[in-house]
């Protein structure tokens, strides 16, 4: 038998019928559903020590299960002291497996271990259905070690869907218990 990440088994056994019996879907396609995870991290300064770029990647690969690729500046801005070419942050996509196992640990461990959380506000929606909302402090994830962070960082976290609207992709997140504020 093979294996099949739970907040999957979730979706299909729960949350699609939910949100078919709610919106009144036609088709099961209609369903909305998790495309992809983005997650992205802006390293500002990174263009002193280069160092810093490296750590990232590493945390980044054990946060996710996936190797982190550096991103580039595209171009030179001077009042950054900013050249093209010369490494600002870190990125990683996730897709199936890999993407149902994060947002697992996500909603269940990470967001829980935020200092003086409350929930996350409903407002990172854009009209395509895509929720985006940014964490302070990479030390939330369980995979991290105190010990050998050099520097704490923040990270910007993409949701993106399938949904057509802001409240059938709320609505999907939702149905997998995703924290959000009253």
């Amino acid at each position: 038998m093979t294996y099949t990440p739970r907040l999957r088994k979730i979706y299909m056994d729960e949350v699609a019928p939910n949100l078919q019996k709610r919106f009144e879907y036609s088709s099961p396609m209609q369903i909305p559903r998790i495309k992809k995870i983005c997650i992205n991290q802006g390293m500002g300064k990174a263009t002193a020590d280069k160092k810093l770029i490296d750590a990232a990647v590493e945390e980044m690969t054990l946060i996710t299960g996936q190797k982190a690729v550096p991103t580039y500046a595209g171009k030179d801005i001077s009042n950054f002291k900013l050249r093209k070419g010369v490494p600002i942050g870190v990125k990683v996509t996730l897709r199936g497996e890999r993407m149902w196992e994060f947002l697992d640990r996500l909603i269940s461990a990470a967001l829980p271990r935020t200092r003086d959380f409350r929930g996350v506000k409903a407002s990172g929606f854009d009209d395509r259905g895509n929720f985006t909302f940014g964490i302070k402090e990479q030390i939330i994830f369980p995979e991290i070690d105190l010990d050998k962070v050099k520097q704490i960082n923040g990270m910007d976290i993409t949701l993106v869907t399938s949904a057509q609207t802001t409240e059938e992709a709320k609505a999907l997140l939702e149905e997998f218990g995703f924290p959000f504020t009253k």
